[in-house]
């Protein structure tokens, strides 16, 4: 239970490492330094946690890339997202992934409609429709997470259509290579100022952007992926989907307001509500249908 929560934790302090950056670090190159964080972090806790040596991608190198390149995108897309947009936004709208994981499953794993999925998917489209993604002045990050879902999604039934899972141990090779794809950004966008001070009022202190770089990569990228490795070998991947798809949204609004003041309109919090009781109501859907 403990690990569970920890991974809820560690998810929903991904916008609040972003936002602390304060624009210090180029977006990409942000990206790029909490993969490879998190690939390093993972090389030396993976073998350790799952009791299992980190196998070879030798015969695995189309999966290692495309399962990289969409992590790479996933993430990208997700972090860019906040920088735009409230905490509270992104998670909602990115919430709309089951969703988009339904329909891949569909077109790709066969895994045919009911008539009940109908109404559960016209309730998102309330969800989405009462948030309005379009107004607020946060429309570019409200988009890019609404979009950032379909990658995620398409990840998801990628992965399962070839048998691979989080707690495989390959997941250290998938995010290794997602640093990878990254890399340019180094020279295209620039190294950033990882040196950079900022003072807090609150705490009186400063502190170097360098310690909110390697909160995203070790702990909200790193720490929850080592998590979701022992976590889904003692609980089944479908309850952890279910707890994950309500918990983690909530927790990263919830930061949001206490860090930064952050607080979602009216329409967000009742289009949320549908969006991530929709969202639940399908994925309990999904999970029975492969138990």
């Amino acid at each position: 239970m403990f690990l569970l929560f920890l991974v809820t934790l560690a998810e929903a302090t991904i916008g609040v490492f972003v936002k602390l950056t304060d624009g210090a670090i180029p977006i990409y190159t942000l990206n790029f330094y909490a993969l490879t964080l998190a690939a390093l972090f993972l090389l030396l806790s993976l073998p350790w946690a799952t009791g299992e040596p980190l196998s070879s991608p030798i015969g695995n190198v189309r999966d290692t890339i495309l399962i990289g390149l969409l992590i790479a995108a996933q993430i990208s897309a997700f972090n860019f997202a906040m920088t735009r947009a409230p905490i509270a936004n992104v998670v909602i709208f990115w919430s709309v992934a089951p969703f988009f994981v339904f329909l891949f499953s569909a077109l790709f794993l066969d895994e045919k409609p009911r008539i009940l999925h109908g109404a559960i998917f016209a309730i998102a489209l309330a969800g989405i429709f009462l948030a309005k993604p379009l107004e607020g002045g946060y429309m570019i990050g409200n988009l890019v997470a609404l979009a950032d879902g379909a990658i995620y999604a398409a990840m998801v039934v990628y992965m399962r259509s070839e048998g691979k899972t989080e707690n495989d141990n390959d997941i250290f090779w998938f995010m290794a290579a997602a640093a990878v794809f990254l890399s340019p950004s180094l020279f295209v966008a620039g190294p950033g100022n990882l040196g950079k001070m900022f003072f807090y009022p609150a705490l009186g202190i400063q502190l170097p952007v360098l310690l909110w770089v390697a909160g995203l990569g070790i702990f909200s990228t790193g720490v929850a992926y080592l998590c979701i490795s022992i976590v889904l070998q003692r609980i089944n991947a479908n309850l952890y989907s279910l707890v994950d798809i309500i918990v983690s949204p909530v927790v990263a609004a919830f930061l949001g307001y206490l860090v930064f003041n952050e607080v979602p309109s009216h329409n967000m919090v009742y289009g949320g509500v549908l969006l991530l009781a929709s969202g639940f109501w399908l994925s309990w859907l999904m999970s029975r249908r492969r138990v």
